[in-house]
């Protein structure tokens, strides 16, 4: 018997009652939330298997819940959701989940997909931590706010982006282009001095001495890294 964790996000109790009574009948260990907040940060403590979340929450959107997942960590996440439109798919696998159940649905094929899941994940041991730090540098990848010597620095939600972009990635160096793709978009490839000018205000905000920087280092004529130590 299966002691793999589950959390789920749901607001309505009777879909709620139902996949408890499933999920907990076939051995998961399951930890619940009806809201995206709470979800979120259900998801930090408990450290799942597998995520599953519905689209229709009280506080905010599914997707929103998916995106904020996918900035700090793997986890698997079956979207289980009444919404049946491809555009709301395809919406969320692009937000970062790994599969879509809609309502209403067979138990059967509910477990199959939590397997393809966990079979996806497993023999991968995960590392993420909700919360990075390096040096006097700290970021709260759960609750989005930065911290340097325990005094909160304030980002704009591209600097935000620009940062837990290198952090995802600490010590290996991104390209100009793998930065603007995952921080602007693909059609923003070419727009290096968006890049050079946002990470000039990045460093003024988190560096010590911008000219010198500790933490965002340059990789002349490639891009940019984050120190790892």
């Amino acid at each position: 018997m299966t002691k793999s964790v589950v959390v789920l996000i749901e607001e309505d109790p009777v879909a709620r009652r139902l996949l408890r009574t499933i999920l907990l009948r076939h051995g998961y260990r399951l930890f619940e939330a009806a809201t995206g907040v709470n979800g979120l940060a259900e998801a930090a403590r408990r450290r799942p298997d597998v995520v599953v979340v519905d689209l229709g929450l009280p506080d905010m959107d599914g997707i929103e819940v998916i995106r904020r997942l996918r900035e700090w960590t793997s986890v698997p996440v079956v979207v289980f959701s009444a919404r049946a439109q491809e555009s709301d798919k395809v919406a969320a696998l692009d937000a970062g989940a790994d599969d879509y159940v809609s309502r209403p649905f067979g138990i059967a094929e509910f477990l199959a997909r939590l397997r393809v899941a966990l079979r996806h994940a497993s023999g991968a041991r995960r590392s993420e931590e909700a919360v990075f730090t390096l040096g006097d540098l700290r970021v709260d990848l759960v609750r989005r706010r930065v911290f340097l010597t325990d005094k909160e620095v304030r980002l704009t939600p591209i600097e935000y982006r620009l940062l837990i972009t290198l952090v995802h990635h600490a010590g290996f160096v991104l390209t100009h282009r793998q930065i603007l793709t995952k921080v602007w978009g693909p059609s923003h490839t070419e727009e290096v001095h968006y890049l050079h000018v946002h990470m000039a205000h990045l460093r003024r905000k988190i560096e010590a001495d911008p000219t010198t920087p500790r933490y965002l280092l340059t990789e002349a004529r490639l891009g940019y890294r984050l120190a790892s130590e």
